[in-house]
Parts: C-alpha cells; structure tokens; sequence
C-alpha cells in the first residue's frame, strides 16, 4: 500500500490582511514521508508564512493544504491546534523556551501537552529518560540539563530546542533558520546531529535556510521563488 504524502499543496493563495497582491501563489508542493528537504530563499520571499500555513496557524484564502492525509482548511481552530501539537515538531529561530525552566523540563513540555508524544516518548523508557537521552545525543553535557535555559549559551539553547521539537517522534519537524546563530563548524554539527535523529525517528524534515552551503546535506533543496509566483509586494505597501 502506497503511503499518503507528509505534505500536499494545491493551488494556495495567501495574501497579507488589507493587501492588494498575494505573497505566496503555490500552484503544487509535495513531500513525501520520511524525506528530509531544505527550503531556502531571500529575506521576504515568504518562507516563514509558508511555515505558519504548514503549522495551521494560518489558513489561506484559497486552494489546500493537506498534512499527514488531515485537510487543514477544513479542520476547526482547536483540531489545527490538537494536530500540530500531537504531529509536529518546530524549532522556532529564537528558540522560544522558558527561561525560568530547566533545559530538561523544556524538551518535556510537548509531552504535557499532548497525550501522544508523551505515549510515543516513552515506549522503551520514560519521558524523562527520552529527554535526557536526546539532549545527550544533541552534545549537551549533563552538567547542564537542570540548568535554567536563560544561563545557557545560544549554542546550548538550540540543542535544547531541538531535543524538544524531537522528543515524542513527531511525524514532521519543521526547522526555521536553527543554524543562525552559529559559526560554520557548528552549523555543520548540528546539521548532522539533528538528520541523525530525524532517520531514527523517520520524521519528515523541512529545514528552512538561506545559508545554501548548508543544502549538500539534504535529499531535495527547493527554493521558493520558484515555486512562489506571487508578484511581492513592495516594502511601502506591506509597512503601510
């Protein structure tokens, strides 16, 4: 039996709220289970609305957006929201974790929000012990797992959002611009680091970049103004 696509796009239209012109016009995109894809192009070419359509935080004005065989223009607001937090993973460019939180209490919280990715966490061991298993293999020193996550270096911080995106097995990981804080040796790292966890977890990834010496990594790179046929508005016209 042929497995359904992770990701269908048909015939999207999305524009800005009080703009005239859409910022994304993808006629077609599909991405298979299991594959792993980096996303790049230009500052304003519309990766992160790509991003939030994918997500279900926003909805567009036509055409659909079908992920893991749910529909999410048909789904209501708290089905999006049940969906992306049982099935996907996001590691947001600023990271957004708790500073008060210790770094393992961080990779810990999609598991108390979501029944299924506290389930999946803990087949073979518990969450906890998952958590603490990924922030090891992500190259955090154990010295550092109880440490508030605001006295973590930026470096430190990423590996911590990451463990938590992949904690779980979430069927998808959606990675916005993870690597930007980082030298080039370090991008490299975690960028080996992170496709390791995703093969074991046989999540789908969609890395976002614009850094394409990054690309050699990843099974397809597509760049989105060629699928993008939207005409962008001028920066006068998005700022008014």
């Amino acid at each position: 039996m042929l497995l359904c696509p992770a990701i269908r796009i048909t015939n999207l239209v999305y524009r800005w709220p009080r703009q005239i012109k859409p910022c994304l016009e993808i006629s077609a995109l599909e991405i298979a289970a299991g594959e792993r894809i980096f996303l790049h192009g230009p500052s304003g070419s519309g990766k992160s609305t790509l991003l939030a359509l994918l997500g279900g935080v926003a909805l567009p004005e036509c055409g659909h957006i079908a992920l893991l065989d749910h529909e999410l223009t048909t789904l209501s607001a708290r089905a999006r929201d049940r969906l992306r937090a049982d099935r996907i993973g996001f590691i947001f460019q600023q990271f957004n974790l708790l500073p008060w939180l210790s770094a393992i209490d961080n990779v810990l919280l999609p598991c108390t929000f979501s029944a299924r990715r506290r389930a999946r966490a803990g087949q073979d061991r518990t969450p906890r012990e998952e958590a603490a298993r990924l922030l090891e293999h992500l190259d955090l020193a154990p010295a550092l797992w109880h440490m508030p996550a605001s006295e973590l270096s930026v470096g430190q911080q990423q590996r911590v959002a990451a463990a938590r995106a992949l904690i779980g097995r979430p069927d998808i990981l959606i990675a916005d611009e993870p690597t930007s804080a980082l030298d080039a040796p370090r991008q490299q790292a975690f960028v080996d680091l992170l496709l390791r966890e995703c093969t074991a977890a046989a999540a789908t990834l969609i890395f976002v970049s614009h850094d394409e010496r990054l690309a050699a990594h990843f099974e397809r790179r597509i760049a989105l103004t060629d699928i993008n046929h939207a005409s962008l508005p001028e920066i006068s016209e998005v700022s008014a």
